[in-house]
């Protein structure tokens, strides 16, 4: 013991003191002014909060948390042994000395929540229907990694909810776990499954309204909700493919795949719309506490969504939100996460479908190494104005797919970001909507077709409907396509 506390102070006086990390300001008003792109229409763009008002709110310890179970899996006396702890702050930042400290400290960033509900033998995630209802994916050893259990009081369990990992985990059909990938948990699915009992219909809609109101969008984009009972709202969610979400700000009708963060430190702009320029680890730090409520607190010209009535800000204190430190760790988290092992090979199949990629003229829009040319292409209906040529990285060249997320919602910018190739193999499903399932079904030319049935999000009382857009590989034999779809696996 002694020799071990010797060498250790010995490694101390040869290295020298840690220098201090030097940890970017989050809500800096010059840099929350510019980090966002202006919305289609841009009277309506988001005028944050102040730095003033931000700092004022209290950051949000996070607790140690601990894995929840499967029902089915879950070790005898669990729960109970989990109930006679006490509460333990899991992140420190003075406890923090390398770099690797740092990442694993932003791994319980990502897994930490910002709301809890408490765990009966009644809730829904110990409930079984809800898992085979919902088709909620089991890891290997019997995990639900989309969610943690929580203590902060001895002798009450809570479990997490909005956290990063809910919606950033994937379980893989064999059941190993990635972090950070395109996440599979049903949310709209398991919630359809959930609030019914728990609401009327026009409490729903009221819910529906803070969510995804974007008032200054003629014809309302909403207005079908006002028509529907309750039994129509579930639907309307469980019409949502996992893999697929109506985020904050997006839509049910017009809802988002899920991003795949393994890789985002070489994004230039976030969101499928490009809503957010990323020039450094600040930015990214800015986009996640706007992801984490901030973006709910923001005035969209007379809209501010937390209040639909009087549009007034909420007492800084009856809110929560990360610590610049815990943004930070949990930026430097996600910059280090890398992609599974691929086991699809670089065999002679694919070598013929890079040389068709080349050949095709895919790396213009989707440029190796990155597999993305990280600029942004105007939505199907939209016009840029010749200023932003001079602001943004703008490809002007639509690809003509649906215009709904781009044109009809609060991430409406008018563009769509060209997206990255950059592990395909283990996504799904694809486009900005996730309309498709697999490379397969994106390359068959039938789905430009109205009689189409998508493989992916459908849409609510949909039967069939055309893919639009992309027509690119849509002309290749059969022999090429399945070279092209080989080379693109490798990726």
């Amino acid at each position: 013991m002694f020799r071990a506390v010797l060498i250790a102070l010995l490694s101390i006086a040869i290295a020298g003191p840690l220098a201090p990390v030097q940890i970017p300001k989050t809500w800096d008003a010059a840099a929350v002014a510019a980090f966002e792109i202006p919305l289609a229409d841009p009277a309506a763009s988001p005028e944050h909060v102040t730095a003033e008002y931000y700092y004022a709110i209290p950051a949000r310890p996070i607790y140690r948390s601990y894995p929840v179970y499967h029902p089915d899996r879950e070790p005898p006396g669990y729960l109970d042994r989990i109930k006679q702890h006490e509460p333990e702050i899991a992140f420190d930042p003075s406890q923090l000395r390398t770099d690797d400290d740092w990442i694993q400290a932003g791994k319980l960033v990502f897994e930490a929540p910002n709301s809890f509900e408490p765990v009966t033998e009644a809730s829904a995630v110990r409930d079984r229907s809800w898992y085979d209802k919902a088709g909620i994916p089991v890891a290997a050893d019997g995990t639900v990694p989309f969610f943690r259990y929580v203590v902060r009081k001895k002798g009450v369990v809570e479990r997490s909810s909005s956290s990063c990992a809910e919606c950033h985990t994937r379980v893989m059909p064999d059941g190993t776990v990635l972090a950070g990938a395109q996440g599979n948990f049903p949310f709209e699915r398991a919630g359809s499954l959930t609030f019914r009992g728990r609401g009327t219909a026009a409490q729903i809609r009221r819910i529906l309204r803070g969510l995804y109101d974007a008032p200054w969008v003629k014809p309302d984009p909403l207005a079908p909700i006002e028509q529907m009972s309750l039994d129509d709202l579930a639907a309307l969610g469980m019409a949502i493919p996992p893999g697929v979400m109506a985020r904050q700000g997006a839509s049910p009708f017009y809802p988002a795949q899920v991003p795949d963060l393994i890789g985002v430190r070489e994004r230039r702009y976030l969101d499928h719309t490009g809503h957010v320029r990323q020039f450094g680890i600040a930015d990214l730090m800015r986009y996640s506490a706007a992801n984490q409520g901030l973006s709910s607190l923001a005035r969209y010209s007379h809209f501010r969504p937390v209040d639909l009535e009087t549009g007034k800000l909420p007492e800084a204190s009856t809110r929560s939100r990360y610590s610049d430190e815990q943004l930070y760790a949990l930026a430097l988290y996600l910059y280090s996460l890398q992609p599974p092992r691929n086991p699809n090979r670089f065999d002679a199949l694919a070598e013929q479908g890079q040389k068709i990629f080349t050949r095709e003229g895919c790396a213009t829009c989707h440029t190796p190494p990155v597999y993305t040319n990280n600029m942004l292409t105007p939505a199907e209906g939209f016009t840029p104005p010749p200023e932003h040529s001079k602001r943004l990285d703008v490809f002007a060249v639509s690809v003509g797919t649906d215009p709904g997320l781009a044109l009809r919602t609060r991430r409406g910018t008018g563009y769509y970001k060209v997206p990255s190739l950059k592990g395909l193999w283990y996504r799904g499903p694809l486009e900005h909507s996730g309309s498709v399932a697999t490379l397969e079904d994106w390359f068959d030319p039938r789905r430009l077709l109205p009689d189409y049935v998508p493989t992916g999000f459908r849409g609510y009382g949909v039967k069939t409907r055309a893919i639009a857009g992309h027509r690119f590989g849509l002309g290749l034999s059969d022999e090429e396509r399945k070279a092209l779809i080989a080379f693109l696996k490798t990726l």
